[in-house]
C-alpha cells in the first residue's frame, strides 16, 4: 500500500508565500528563490534528487503540474530524467490530455481515486509543492526534508505582491526542526 507524503524541497516562506519563486510568472517580486538561494541552491538540488529517487509516484494539483511540466519536461540530467520517468497523477476537473510523460488525470470523486491510487502504488507517493492538495485525510506525512526560506519580515513578504514600496531583504537557510 502506498504512503502519501507531502515532501520535496518546498519553495515557501515561513508565512506560506509560494508565489513565483523563479520569476518566470512575471510577478513584480518574483524570482526570490533564485535571487537569494546562493550556495544553498546546490543543496536544494541534492534534496530534490533524493526525494525524486525515493518516490514511486507524484500526486499533483493542476497548477503544480503545469508549473513542473513547463520547467522539467524538456530538460535532461539526473533529476530531470527521474521526474520525466516518474508516474505523475494530476488531480483536476479541467485538464484532459496531460502533456508531460507518464501523467494521468484523476477527476470525479477524487478522494476515491486517491484511495485507489494508494492501493495500486507500493511505496511513497509524493505531493510536491502543493499548499492545498494535502488538506484531505489522504496525506499521511509531512516531510520537511530541507530547510525553509526565512525572510526578515514574513508579513512584509506576504504583502509584497501588492505593496509597491516593499523592499527585498536577505533570507537565510534554516535547518528543519523536529
Amino acid at each position: 500500500m502506498g504512503k502519501i507524503v507531502m515532501s520535496g524541497p518546498q519553495n515557501i516562506t515561513l508565512d506560506g508565500v509560494v508565489q513565483d519563486p523563479d520569476g518566470e510568472e512575471g510577478f513584480e517580486h518574483g524570482g526570490w528563490f533564485k535571487q537569494y538561494g546562493g550556495k544553498d541552491l546546490r543543496e536544494w538540488a541534492e534534496v530534490a534528487l533524493d526525494d525524486a529517487l525515493g518516490a514511486e509516484a507524484w500526486l499533483l494539483g493542476r497548477r503544480s503540474y503545469e508549473y513542473f511540466c513547463i520547467r522539467w519536461r524538456d530538460r535532461t540530467g539526473e533529476l530531470a530524467n527521474r521526474l520525466n520517468d516518474l508516474p505523475k497523477y494530476v488531480v483536476s476537473s479541467t485538464l484532459v490530455d496531460p502533456e508531460w510523460s507518464n501523467s494521468k488525470v484523476l477527476s470525479g470523486d477524487v478522494v476515491s481515486e486517491v484511495s485507489k491510487l494508494k492501493h495500486e502504488v507500493d511505496g511513497v507517493i509524493v505531493i510536491p509543492a502543493a499548499t492545498s492538495l494535502g488538506a484531505p485525510s489522504w496525506s499521511t506525512t509531512w516531510s520537511t526534508s530541507c530547510g525553509w526560506w526565512s525572510f526578515r519580515s514574513c508579513s512584509e513578504r506576504a504583502n509584497a505582491s501588492s505593496a509597491s514600496t516593499a523592499t527585498r531583504s536577505p533570507c537565510a537557510w534554516s535547518e528543519p526542526r523536529p
